[in-house]
């Protein structure tokens, strides 16, 4: 059953890197193969997602409204993001972007006092 935003965020955030990865890879659609080889490329193959940690994390999105599945061919689902995970992932960038900020400002204030 689909959530409000704010019960997304209560679950979600902070995300994991896995899962912000996932939502990420479905800003357009894709399958569960198509996600972990679309990983793989972004994060230089630093990153590879195995099938149950992708299948796990789908599912669970697709329960709470954050992604949907759009069609089925052979078995293979392609999914995509909804607007709720569209809100999800926004909310974790910004997110990231204040923790990046405050990183900077802690080694500016650092190298200030040297």
């Amino acid at each position: 059953m689909p959530k409000g935003i704010d019960a997304v965020i209560r679950n979600y955030s902070p995300m994991s890197e896995p899962s912000l990865l996932v939502l990420a890879s479905l800003q357009q659609e894709r399958h569960g193969y198509g996600i972990m080889q679309a990983v793989a490329a972004v994060t230089d193959g630093r990153v590879h997602l195995g099938a149950g940690t992708v299948y796990t994390i789908l599912y669970k999105m697709e329960q709470d409204g954050v992604i949907e599945a759009v069609r089925e061919v052979e078995r293979r689902k392609t999914y995509r993001m909804t607007d709720l995970g569209r809100e999800l992932l926004n909310y974790e960038h910004r997110r990231i972007n204040q923790l990046q900020s405050i990183l900077q400002n802690k080694k500016e204030a650092i190298a200030a006092t040297q």
